[in-house]
């Protein structure tokens, strides 16, 4: 199996196993469907915060508004008394005036916000360093783990309006995101666009235990930056290993020092000329 590292910028996202006879079209739409559904995953975790605190989402007319702006234009939130969470709801402000304030008791809110956890824990970067290839299976379970969070607080689900079930059900607002669609997703591997309708074997021949670092790029952005010849961990040691030499070489210039040579004590004549009484010797007028 060849291993991909896939990149976005300079910056980790996972690592991806295929193999060399493997179509790019094919390579392409799997990790386009892995990358965002990592972010779509984030996306709901940091939605989970806000639901723990404050409680299911305003209607977007109620959204900003005061409580004294609430009562004058005489709106009210239908959801409110549909979408309570289980062992009924604890008043907690939204400040903001976001959300609507009657936010899950402690023990719920531990449900979501251990499961939030969990969640980022199945598709996070740190699975990189870790040699943990990422699936379009752990993005399912991750985002399976977190609707089953909320469906165990929110029973009666939550307004069609709210982030997070929007997000469940696709319907979320995706301007300003990084979402890479299928269509514009590009690989780069050393410098060199892998075009579609190609295999990776006719870039890195038939080699299966090969490794790269790929880099996604959205279609029209140019060619990324090519990766660096050293690592930073590299660079560090890199550096490391030459203040050490320098630290070395220093030592061993003073070890070299002769200047003793001057000094009175190393005269091997000294205490000869003390006993014939040759010392302190000056010479012309005292």
């Amino acid at each position: 199996m060849v291993l991909l590292h896939l990149k976005r910028g300079d910056e980790s996202q996972f690592l991806f196993n295929t193999t060399v006879d493997a179509p790019l079209e094919t390579a392409i739409k799997q990790i386009t469907a892995i990358y965002n559904g990592r972010l779509k995953v984030d996306r709901i975790c940091s939605e989970i915060p806000e639901l723990a605190d404050h409680g299911i989402t305003l209607p977007p007319n109620m959204q900003g508004l005061t409580g004294e702006q609430i009562v004058e234009l005489n709106l009210r939130d239908e959801w409110e008394d549909n979408c309570v969470p289980s062992g009924g709801p604890v008043l907690r402000k939204d400040e903001i005036g976001r959300r609507n304030g009657q936010a899950p008791n402690d023990k719920m809110k531990e449900v979501l916000m251990r499961t939030m956890e969990e969640a980022k824990a199945l598709i996070s970067k740190k699975q990189v360093p870790a040699n943990v290839c990422l699936t379009m299976e752990m993005v399912k379970e991750a985002l399976d783990l977190l609707r089953g969070a909320v469906m165990i607080v929110y029973p009666m689900d939550l307004p069609p309006h709210d982030p997070i079930r929007m997000e469940f059900e696709d319907r979320e607002d995706l301007s300003g995101t990084q979402v890479i669609t299928e269509g514009e997703c590009q690989l780069w591997w050393a410098g060199k666009e892998m075009q579609r309708g190609k295999k990776l074997q006719d870039y890195i021949g038939k080699n299966e235990k090969t490794k790269l670092v790929i880099k996604i790029q959205k279609k029209g952005q140019g060619a990324p930056a090519r990766e660096p010849l050293l690592t930073d961990e590299q660079q560090k040691n890199m550096m490391m290993h030459y203040h050490r030499r320098q630290e070395q070489l220093k030592k061993l210039q003073d070890a070299d020092d002769d200047s003793y040579h001057d000094s009175d004590w190393s005269d091997r004549q000294a205490l000869k000329r003390q006993f014939q009484g040759l010392t302190n010797i000056k010479w012309g007028p005292r």
